[in-house]
């Protein structure tokens, strides 16, 4: 592991806890943010060791999203001329949807802890976990809409396989404050906790439980529900038990059942 300038990363027992780490800017998501998210998530994704991810915030809030001095970088950089401003700007946006793509196309589970502000691009950024947690005094906002612009690195295109149309649109349209009492009653977020502690207690003791399984079982099974957001049953039904015709000879399989058997817990290899 590198060091980074917005990030801290720790490993332990199988979870990387990847940490926005910005507090003193409510967790912006400066410059550096988007290219070492990027490379955070591929090391997670190449590296055996690591079978879950965590994904929180240093500090009061998990992030106030895209720092406001990054735009007014890009905004310095536009020019005269119409068309070389739309290439530089669709390739800056572009490049910084691949970095949460980095997140969803992670092999291994991404759980988000999330306490205060979670706001614009964090939005894009949780869209891309699979699991969403949150305390109490978490706050969500798809805030783009108040700056003038469609929110363009993933929520409008991932949120709503998540949550209901309407709501969406409802959220998008207005920008309005959602809390976290409200975010788990619409989906968004699968449990709510009193406080950021208790938060983190509950997020890596669910992490653990996926870190026990059988790394080949759960790679197959983010897979396979991944795959279905763009294909059709029959697909999934053909792609699972194509994937499966090879996945099924790990020894992993037989580990299981014979601790199931025999009352015990399984311990699988990397």
């Amino acid at each position: 592991m590198s060091d980074y300038t917005a990030f801290k990363v720790e490993l332990t027992d199988h979870i990387a806890h990847v940490q926005i780490n910005r507090p003193d800017k409510a967790n912006a998501m400066n410059a550096p943010f988007w290219h070492e998210i990027m490379e955070i998530f591929e090391w997670a994704d190449g590296t055996e060791d690591v079978r879950v991810v965590v994904l929180s915030g240093v500090g009061k809030h998990f992030s106030s999203g895209i720092d406001l001095m990054l735009l007014a970088s890009v905004a310095s950089e536009l020019g005269k001329d119409v068309g070389r401003n739309a290439r530089m700007l669709r390739r800056k946006i572009l490049q910084m949807q691949a970095s949460f793509s980095a997140v969803d196309q992670c092999s291994k589970p991404v759980l988000a802890a999330v306490q205060g502000y979670c706001i614009g691009g964090a939005i894009d950024l949780i869209s891309a976990c699979d699991m969403r947690y949150a305390a109490d005094d978490a706050l969500f906002s798809i805030r783009e809409i108040d700056m003038g612009m469609a929110a363009d690195v993933g929520t409008l295109q991932r949120l709503p396989r998540l949550i209901g149309d309407g709501i969406v649109r409802e959220l998008a349209y207005t920008g309005r404050n959602v809390t976290a009492e409200e975010a788990q009653r619409i989906g968004l977020v699968n449990r709510t906790f009193a406080d950021f502690p208790q938060l983190l207690e509950g997020v890596f003791a669910v992490a653990r439980d996926i870190a026990a399984k059988s790394p080949v079982a759960i790679n197959g099974t983010k897979r396979m529900i991944s795959y279905m957001r763009d294909h059709s049953v029959n697909d999934g039904l053909e792609y699972v038990a194509t994937w499966n015709a090879a996945m099924l000879q790990s020894p992993d399989l037989k580990l299981a059942v014979a601790a199931h058997m025999s009352k015990q817990k399984p311990v699988f290899d990397n």
